[in-house]
């Protein structure tokens, strides 16, 4: 029996989360505006809660924990209105209390130390996890990767999970380094602008996660 973990899980790992967390949707959309008003740091500190949430989801996924697909699939729609309100309440506190802007000091972020920005955290943590389809695309993500390598046992399936941790940080490190780099060029009312787009396209996220939902018991009625 070797007690050496297959070469390819850390790699293949951290594919799959960076995959999971690069396409557009509001976690990505908060830690850009958190970059944007308050540094690089602000915006990294956003993405932890998106990366422990992918953690979650993939631990879950990697344990091989079936039960869990047929239990997001069975209440997708309460997962659904729960992450649509979650969207609309952070959405509408963005745009109705966008934050002044102020170049950062020393490198750190706006308006303080950065335990004011901690709470981003359970926020983006809570995005990530109510998000259903985010949920069922992670454990598709971790069928196709099985057939590129194979986990065998709880020590390679923590590994897979640490990877994939991984690659959702770098993601949202690459992404704030870069939004950090240009925000030297934005005026502070371009960023009370940004603030407030940003809040409405949260607003827009939940509405379509919402808007979903109510469609299909609409037309389920009506046939």
């Amino acid at each position: 029996m070797s007690f050496i973990p297959n070469p390819l899980i850390i790699p293949i790992g951290m594919f799959i989360g960076i995959l999971v967390a690069a396409p557009v949707g509001p976690v990505n959309v908060l830690c850009i505006q958190r970059t944007l008003a308050h540094g690089m740091a602000a915006g990294i500190i956003a993405g932890i809660g998106a990366m422990l949430g992918d953690g979650l989801i993939a631990l879950f996924a990697a344990l091989g924990v079936g039960a869990i697909t047929g239990v997001v699939d069975y209440h997708r729609a309460a997962i659904q209105i729960i992450g649509g309100l979650v969207l609309l309440y952070f959405g509408w506190r963005l745009y109705a209390h966008a934050p002044p802007y102020t170049r950062p000091q020393n490198g750190a972020p706006n308006g303080g130390p950065l335990r004011n920005y901690v709470w981003d955290i359970p926020k983006t943590f809570l995005l990530t996890v109510t998000n259903p389809g985010a949920v069922l695309g992670l454990f598709a993500i971790f069928g196709g990767a099985s057939t590129f390598v194979e986990v065998r046992g709880p020590g390679e399936a923590f590994l897979m999970v640490g990877s994939v941790m991984l690659g959702s940080l770098s993601w949202w490190i690459g992404l704030s380094y870069m939004v950090g780099r240009i925000r030297n060029i934005f005026k502070p009312e371009h960023l009370t602008r940004i603030n407030l787009w940003a809040g409405i396209l949260l607003m827009g996220f939940g509405l379509v996660l919402i808007g979903e939902i109510v469609f299909k018991l609409i037309t389920a009625l009506i046939h």
